[in-house]
Parts: structure tokens; C-alpha cells; sequence
């Protein structure tokens, strides 16, 4: 979701008012209900051209696409309460959320990563393995940030090598778990954690610690390390999307998080991002990019992530295909 975009829905969302506001909150992910609650809480006076113009958009667009995709609502507690006020936001919870129990793990998806650090760092990293695999995994991510570096090195390999656990250890670990149970108790094992949830964690953490974290994983074992960097997805292997892929990313990524980007991509992947522009854009997109001066890495890196987010959503949209290096990558 572009700056704009925020902007704009955050404008919607004060003026459908609260019932209508949180039926559609229901329907958004988590990131997506962060930013619009951050700038909800910020939100000045608005006048009736910049109301009228964002309602006019909003009509536009719903006449050519009228479904909404469906995620979770980990952080709408959070983001409402900040938005609206606790006492405003409590009502509105109550009709989005029911009576969901928030003990335990499902409680954690509604902290800030530091206060679940503080919580959990004392705990042995297969119980940490265990309580992040169960996060989302930016929340994860962040998370393991306020760890020392042994200790995220450590929770990391255990995900990695983590295939699955018993559903005692579920209780024990927790008891909102046992609802994953329900009507399950014949069952073996869930399927979590592993090569595939270790590189999607690693996605979000930056570039230093990632390579830290790589390291101890390849002293450990250098075969498994492999298979998580396989399965990892960077900046640079968007040269791998199709072209009609490249389209689809291009109308959902903002002109200026883009340009940033571009400052620490390869040439290739800069001319595969200008062929898929129409030759009006990719002439001016050359030229800004000539003329942004030196940016900061940090800067570089934060703007290429966020990108990495969209692309990831549109993949699990079924929107793009990640990785069609040829025809054989199709079914």
C-alpha cells in the first residue's frame, strides 16, 4: 500500500464512521490496518475537495474491482485502540474480534516486538522456536532483533531444523493452542516451523544480522543453510518475474519507494523494471534516478523490503509467480 494509498484509505475509513469501518477492517491484513491506523491517529482536519476527490477514487476503483482480500487481523486491536481511542475502539473490537480468547500466543500478536522479547528471551530457545513459528513472520523477525546474537543465532537453527510438534507440547506450551486441536486429537503432529519458515523470517531482518545469522547456520550445517538461502526470496531475484508480473507489482509500488530501491539494484534488473513502463516513465524514472543523490543503505535496504512485502502479497494472491525462469515453471 503506497503513502497515498494510506492516505486515502485512512480519509475512507474516519468517514464511513465506526460499524462500517470495522466491517472493512476485518478484511484487511494486519500491515495493512497498522498503516491505516498510524495515520488515522495522526489524521488532521480534512477538507470536502480532498473527501470528495478520495470518494470519487474509491468508487472508481471498487466499479472495476470489487473483492477484497482476506488476511488475518492480528494487529486491529492495537491500531483501533490508537486510532479511535480506547474507549471508542473497545466497542468497535468487541463487534470485529467476538469473544476471542487473548491468552497466550494469540495474545503475543497483539505486543510490540520488544515487549514479546523481553518476555520470552529467558525462556530455552525450542520454546522461543516454538512461540515464533507461530507469529507472523515479520513479527518474528522483528522480534529476534532485540536478541543477543547468540541467542538469535541459536532460536533461528532450532526453527530451521524444526519439523513439526506434539500436540501435548502444544498445551503445555500453552493452552490457547489447544484450540488448534479441536476435533483433533487422533492427530500426529502439526507441520510448523522448518527451512521454508526459517528463510521467510530471515527475509525481513537486515542485511548484517541476516549474514550473522547465515554464518552460524552454515558452521552448523552448510547442506540445510543452502536450502534456507534457496528458498529465500531478495531484492534481485524480481528479475526472475515475468513481465506481465513486473506490470502487476509496478501499479501496487509508489514512484519514489521505487526509485530509492533501484539505487542498490543491478543494471539488469533496473532494465527489466523499464522495459514493463511505458517509455514516458521509464524515461523520467531514468532521469530521477540520475538525479537522486547518494542514499543511505539503510534507506536502500528499508525501501527494497517493503517492496519485497507487496510482491510477497501479490504471490500469495495468486497475482504474480515468483521464481518462472522458464517454461517448465509452469503448470
Amino acid at each position: 500500500m503506497s503513502d497515498d494509498g494510506v492516505l486515502k484509505g485512512a480519509i475512507l475509513m474516519l468517514a464511513l464512521g465506526e460499524e462500517e469501518a470495522a466491517e472493512v477492517m476485518k478484511y484487511l491484513g494486519p500491515r495493512e490496518v497498522q498503516k491505516l491506523g498510524a495515520a488515522m491517529s495522526t489524521m488532521k482536519a480534512v477538507g470536502s475537495e480532498q473527501l470528495e476527490s478520495v470518494l470519487a477514487d474509491f468508487r472508481s476503483e471498487t466499479e472495476q474491482n470489487t473483492s477484497f482480500g482476506v488476511d488475518s487481523d492480528d494487529y486491529i486491536r492495537n491500531v483501533l485502540t490508537k486510532a479511535l481511542g480506547e474507549d471508542k475502539a473497545s466497542s468497535l473490537l468487541n463487534r470485529i474480534l467476538g469473544t476471542r480468547d487473548a491468552s497466550g500466543i494469540e495474545s503475543l500478536k497483539w505486543m510490540d516486538a520488544q515487549s514479546v522479547a523481553d518476555l520470552v528471551r529467558n525462556e530455552h530457545p525450542q520454546i522461543i522456536a516454538t512461540i515464533l513459528v507461530h507469529l507472523e513472520r515479520y513479527h518474528a523477525c522483528e522480534v529476534l532483533t532485540y536478541f543477543t546474537e547468540r541467542l538469535r543465532n541459536d532460536v533461528v537453527l532450532r526453527i530451521a531444523t524444526l519439523d513439526g510438534i506434539q500436540p501435548q507440547a502444544l498445551r503445555e506450551l500453552n493452552e490457547v493452542l489447544t484450540k488448534l486441536l479441536t476435533g483433533n486429537e487422533g492427530l500426529k503432529k502439526k507441520a510448523i516451523g522448518g527451512v521454508r519458515a526459517a528463510a521467510e523470517i530471515l527475509n525481513f531482518l537486515s542485511g548484517e544480522i541476516e549474514t550473522s545469522v547465515m554464518d552460524n547456520l552454515k558452521n552448523y550445517d552448510n547442506d540445510m543453510a543452502q536450502k534456507i538461502m534457496d528458498e529465500m526470496f531478495v531484492f534481485d531475484n524480481i528479475i526472475d518475474i515475468d513481465d506481465r508480473g513486473i506490470q502487476v507489482l509496478l501499479r501496487e509500488v509508489q514512484s519514489e519507494s521505487l526509485i530509492i530501491a533501484l539505487k542498490g539494484a543491478n543494471q539488469d534488473l533496473r532494465e527489466k523494471i523499464f522495459k514493463n513502463m511505458s517509455q514516458r516513465a521509464a524515461e523520467m524514472m531514468r532521469e530521477d534516478l540520475e538525479a537522486k543523490g547518494p542514499v543511505r543503505l539503510s534507506e536502500v535496504e528499508a525501501q527494497q523490503k517493503e517492496i519485497l512485502q507487496i510482491v510477497r502479497r501479490l504471490s500469495d494472491e495468486g497475482q504474480i509467480m515468483l521464481g518462472a525462469k522458464g517454461d517448465d515453471a509452469y503448470v
